[in-house]
């Protein structure tokens, strides 16, 4: 049973040991394991400091953490609790460093993750389970909240988490669709982890599109009386912003961009300062339908759902 206070046993301690404990927290709870070499990789501390850590959160959280010594490596229990309150901004970010909490230590990154997003708050258990998924590969149940047909339920394999600059997104594998999509973050409002693994064909060496890394040359629109202000706003050398991204994020970013990808330049060049130079490079690009002018008469299929 977890400890009715432990604010009180936390604040006897460091600065530099709370420190620790928050890693500790974070890691087994979103990456659904840990063991003490994370914590000496993370902080340059020997085994017995690692050990030591291990012992005093199990003091403050006993309910929290199972050990496997077959694996030798800690898992979440399921009645874990967080010891401490972790923001959904702060988990992402933590995420997409590579669990450095913001430091170039050359870890490794815990599950693939893109970029951030300051506006949209998923629900840390929904996120948790998800980031569990990615690290153990295995499938999910999920309520989810589409746009197109309402509320269904999916069974689905999630391979990442990706933002495009306005909120999260899961890129997964929908066993409905028989394909890889793109579901926003926010709108799965139940999710159950499943004891399956995912297929080798559900896994994200199997998504061609996510493998894809897409260059786009942008310049300032044509139609602009002063193009060479967006030139310096975009710091563009002789005339041409460089991008690569990922293919499943390209048509969201140029729609984030407005860049006028229309085969004749039609779009208005006011609210479209930016083109696209290079426009053949979005052949086979799924997500390319959301893209401004690009196959305009397409419905964006390919976007999330």
């Amino acid at each position: 049973m977890p400890n009715a206070d432990p604010e009180s046993k936390l604040s006897d301690l460091t600065q530099a040991q709370r420190e620790r404990l928050a890693y500790i927290d974070v890691k087994a709870y979103f990456c659904g394991e840990l063991t003490r070499s994370d914590i000496e990789k993370r902080f340059g501390v020997k085994p017995a400091a690692s050990s030591r850590d291990l012992a005093t959160y199990r003091e403050i959280a006993p309910g929290n953490l199972s050990y496997e010594p077959s694996l030798r490596r800690h898992v979440p229990d399921d009645n874990f609790k967080p010891v401490f309150a972790h923001s959904p901004g702060r988990v992402l970010h933590w995420l997409q460093s590579g669990t450095g909490d913001g430091l170039d230590l050359g870890l490794k990154l815990a599950i693939p993750c893109e970029s951030a997003s300051e506006l949209v708050c998923p629900d840390l258990g929904i996120l948790a389970v998800i980031t569990r998924a990615i690290a153990a590969k295995r499938l999910v149940k999920v309520e989810y909240l589409s746009m197109s047909s309402g509320k269904s339920t999916r069974f689905i394999a999630p391979v990442a988490l990706a933002d495009t600059g306005l909120r999260w997104h899961l890129r997964a594998y929908d066993r409905a669709r028989s394909r890889f999509s793109d579901f926003v973050l926010t709108r799965i409002v139940k999710a159950v982890a499943l004891p399956d693994q995912a297929d080798e064909s559900e896994r994200l060496e199997s998504d061609v599109q996510w493998a894809r890394v897409v260059r786009l040359e942008l310049g300032a629109h044509p139609g602009l009386r002063h193009p060479r202000a967006v030139e310096a706003d975009y710091g563009m050398k002789e005339g041409t912003l460089t991008l690569d991204l990922r293919a499943p994020l390209v048509g969201y970013a140029l729609r984030r961009w407005a860049v006028d990808c229309s085969e004749n330049l039609s779009l208005n060049h006011l609210s479209h300062h930016l083109y696209l130079k290079n426009r053949a490079t979005l052949y086979g690009v799924e997500s390319a339908s959301l893209a401004p002018g690009y196959i305009s008469e397409k419905a964006a299929e390919d976007g999330p759902l």
